[in-house]
């Protein structure tokens, strides 16, 4: 019976929407640092109208890296090869120093990436993917 109980609550959790620690409401204010190159949009509903030289950020969370209509730079298509899903991890990882992020994943000193903003700051980037959260389809 133990076991049961177990394997229900391990069941549930694995279920469970995307998980963020930060600041929802701050992260929303942090977003427009992300704007112009990014949208938040769910088909003609725009959350946030924003640029379109990355890719849009709705339904990140728990989204196979790459996998957005997008064209992506080839490392960051090869990281999303791997199954890889964005997490809160792996965004403020990313975000803080995309090249250093793909290099590591790749085990590749020549790895490159598009995104040349950093958020310098593991707060704002978590108040950020508390956002994106917060404006995403639960999984």
């Amino acid at each position: 019976m133990k076991f049961v109980a177990i394997a229900t609550m391990a069941t549930a959790l694995l279920a469970a929407p995307a998980f963020a620690e930060g600041d929802a409401a701050a992260g929303e204010k942090e977003f427009k640092k992300c704007k112009s190159c990014h949208m938040i949009a769910d088909g003609d509903n725009s959350i946030v109208k924003g640029g379109k030289t990355g890719p849009n950020l709705f339904g990140l969370p728990g989204r196979t890296v790459g996998a957005e209509d997008f064209k992506y730079g080839k490392d960051l298509a090869a990281v999303g090869e791997s199954g890889l899903a964005w997490d809160e991890a792996e965004f403020v990882a990313y975000t803080a120093d995309p090249k250093a992020w793909l290099k590591e994943k790749l085990d590749d000193s020549g790895a490159k990436s598009k995104m040349s903003f950093k958020l310098k700051d593991a707060d704002d980037a978590a108040n950020i993917w508390a956002y994106l959260v917060s404006v995403s389809p639960e999984s």
